[in-house]
């Protein structure tokens, strides 16, 4: 992994180093895993077992990315998100941290792509860190309301508009698209003011993707993780796996998530967005052990 440093709005995390695991929260009914709740309290729990179980981020979304749902009113998602930011201090305030290398207090994400959603949240008091924007950024709006708060932004490789179903998206060559892709809104995201160190990549697996080139991902990350940012890998219960498989309930597909965390590893993945924290915890402990206490990303592992 490069040495590169991940800006914060009020401290840095500096790689190489352990990788950070990401943990999901959804404030919603309709997730795929079925493991959202619309109650904050059960929300708020949820967030304080992941934190207790090594999360160094996370990802809080009120609105599902199927895209067999409709999106939305932006009120309606506002509403959802308030009173689980409104608690985040409190839920994590007595937990402690689970070891020495866990970033703590944990990063807080909101899962969100349009903009009124982004300043809305971004003016809390919770102190959001990160918005994981799932719209690609296309055009510079997130990029400003960023810049303005100093919080990072996470961009997501695809091909439009959230909410729609592209199973019948084609790429003549992925990688090298998906390059130039992130090259433009790294370029677009500092022209609205950020800084690149704020800057997060997601090749956005099973985004407007299909099973080959979801599998060529983990192949070829090297090609995104040579940009010099942070590459988030989202590999937690995805389609792909299933497909690889045979499994059609997510939540029957942790084993695979696990093989998958181990391979973007290898390859350079700096975050991992997934359910089951505590495992995934102990499988980049254990790996980044096996690579070395100086150099636990080094080839050949």
């Amino acid at each position: 992994m490069r040495a590169m440093t991940w800006k914060l709005p009020r401290r840095e995390v500096r790689f190489p180093r352990r990788p950070l695991v990401m943990g999901i929260v959804n404030v919603n009914d309709d997730s795929f895993c079925g493991d959202g709740s619309l109650d904050p309290g059960a929300v708020l729990r949820q967030v304080r077992e992941q934190a207790e179980a090594g999360a160094d981020v996370i990802d809080i979304g009120a609105e599902s990315a199927r895209t067999n749902r409709a999106a939305i009113p932006v009120d309606d998602e506002v509403a959802r998100l308030g009173p689980v930011l409104a608690g985040w201090r409190d839920a994590i305030g007595k937990v402690v941290p689970r070891d020495g290398e866990q970033v703590w207090p944990p990063v807080l994400s909101v899962n969100t792509w349009r903009p009124q959603v982004v300043d809305a949240v971004l003016g809390h008091a919770a102190g959001v860190e990160l918005i994981n924007d799932m719209g690609g950024l296309p055009d510079d709006a997130n990029a400003r309301h960023c810049a303005a708060s100093g919080a990072s932004l996470l961009v997501m490789h695809t091909a439009g508009e959230p909410k729609l179903a592209r199973t019948e998206q084609r790429w003549e060559c992925l990688m090298e698209e998906m390059v130039a892709f992130f090259a433009e809104r790294i370029e677009r995201a500092r022209a609205a003011g950020m800084a690149t160190e704020s800057i997060v990549l997601d090749p956005g697996i099973d985004f407007a993707k299909q099973r080959d080139d979801n599998l060529e991902i983990y192949r070829e990350l090297d090609a995104i993780t040579a940009l010099g940012r942070p590459v988030l890998v989202p590999v937690s219960r995805k389609t792909v796996i299933g497909e690889v498989l045979g499994i059609d309930r997510p939540a029957d597909r942790d084993a695979g998530t696990m093989a998958c965390v181990a391979a973007a590893m290898h390859r350079g993945g700096a975050i991992f967005r997934v359910h089951d924290v505590a495992a995934t915890w102990s499988v980049v402990r254990v790996l980044s052990r096996l690579g070395g206490e100086t150099n636990p990303f080094g080839s050949g592992w």
